[in-house]
């Protein structure tokens, strides 16, 4: 198992530069979800399936720049589970945003779960990765909460996801901001040595 020293500085990089791009589409949606989208049904249809989606390629992609989805058992079931949801959420549409919100609130809860599982694994290797299992913790609540959204009868739109995805966007910032500071410390304690 690796230790943080031993965390090669390409890994440390990616993981950091992958951490602040999923900060940065987080917030895009969220801001589109509350500025845009509410007004424009269209829009928000293809937002609400886009979000799993890219949450599948997001953990594709990180996953292969760890040895691929076989090797990173939790970043496979995401991708599995996200790609599920972004195909239900496409069927069911048009049934309701009630019916929506239930996928996204069951979502929400599993892929959390992963979240939180994949962040652990990685504490050892990479450190700074409280936020991400805090997310993941996090994710498992807000799921609960948008799956109880989602059985009453008050109108649910795409503003009831957002916050959700703001969330997100704030753990991955900050996960990516105490990697960048692990990064200086750990070079700064080198050039000291």
């Amino acid at each position: 198992m690796k230790t943080i020293t031993d965390a090669k500085s390409p890994e440390r990089d990616w993981l950091k530069t992958y951490y602040y791009l999923r900060f940065a589409v987080a917030a895009i949606w969220v801001i589109l979800a509350f500025a845009v989208a509410r007004t424009m049904p269209p829009l928000a249809a293809v937002m609400l399936v886009a979000y799993p989606a890219w949450d599948a390629l997001a953990n594709y992609l990180d996953a292969r720049r760890s040895g691929g989805l076989t090797r990173n058992k939790s970043q496979m079931l995401n991708f599995v589970v996200s790609i599920v949801t972004a195909v239900m959420v496409a069927v069911t549409l048009p049934h309701g945003m009630h019916a929506v919100l239930q996928i996204f609130g069951v979502w929400a809860v599993l892929s959390g779960l992963f979240q939180l599982l994949t962040g652990v694994r990685r504490w050892k290797s990479y450190g700074a990765q409280w936020a991400m299992t805090l997310s993941g913790a996090q994710s498992g609540l807000a799921g609960a909460h948008m799956l109880g959204k989602a059985a009453g009868a008050a109108p649910v739109s795409i503003a009831d996801i957002a916050p959700y995805a703001a969330f997100g966007a704030f753990y991955f910032l900050v996960s990516a901001v105490s990697l960048t500071i692990s990064g200086v410390r750990r070079r700064a304690k080198a050039m000291a040595a």
